[in-house]
């Protein structure tokens, strides 16, 4: 599904691998080995050498909105544009919608949506960035720390809600602090470091 090509990140060596759809790879190194930088040239949202196919289609072949939608990137400290959740969301989403079976299973309350950003507490924002990004069923899925201030119960609805995404044929590639869930969710594990390489997930991952 998806396949990077000679990619130059940074201060990187050209990287090169694939996920498949209904895989999971977690990208893992120590801080500044450049995991983000490598998620967001994935995304096309920095300037990056090499080349990045969507099944088949290379990133430079379609109008960047359109890659982003399909190859979706959720930052650890995601953005906000309006004062509530709601205005982030398409209009007329309610009861029995997407959005709220999104919100069910991560166990955010739908009045949320209705609160200004700015007191809903890390963790919520954190979720209700994830529903955002999943809304429009993206094919791949590039998480940045997706779990890192959350507590134990938010951190199992959250990785429940990734194994439904691999179920349902998605790719994600993971950056996570956690090893634990790193073991849970991941197929294959690229470190970055002195010396880059992809090991495959001993079990395979448990998200099958």
């Amino acid at each position: 599904m998806l396949r990077v090509e000679k990619l130059k990140v940074g201060r990187l060596p050209p990287l090169s691998f694939a996920v498949a759809g209904a895989e999971c790879l977690s990208i893992e190194g120590p801080s500044g080995s450049g995991k983000s930088r490598l998620l967001r040239a994935v995304a096309d949202l920095d300037d990056a050498q090499g080349y990045v196919f969507l099944e088949g289609a290379e990133r430079r072949e379609m109008p960047a909105p359109e890659w982003r939608r399909r190859v979706r990137y959720i930052a650890s400290e995601p953005g906000w544009w309006a004062a509530t959740g709601r205005e982030h969301f398409p209009a007329g989403a309610g009861q029995g919608s997407r959005l709220e079976r999104l919100l069910d299973a991560l166990g955010l309350d739908a009045r949320l949506l209705d609160q200004p950003i700015g007191r809903l507490s890390t963790g919520e924002r954190l979720r209700l960035a994830l529903a955002r990004g999943l809304m429009d069923e993206p094919r791949v899925l590039l998480l940045d720390e997706p779990t890192a201030a959350l507590d134990a119960q938010s951190t199992a609805l959250v990785d429940e809600l990734i194994k439904f995404q691999l179920l349902a044929g998605r790719a994600v590639l993971l950056v996570s602090h956690d090893p634990a869930e790193i073991a849970r969710l991941a197929h294959q594990r690229l470190q970055l470091g002195a010396v880059d390489h992809l090991t495959p997930q001993p079990g395979g991952g448990r998200a099958r």
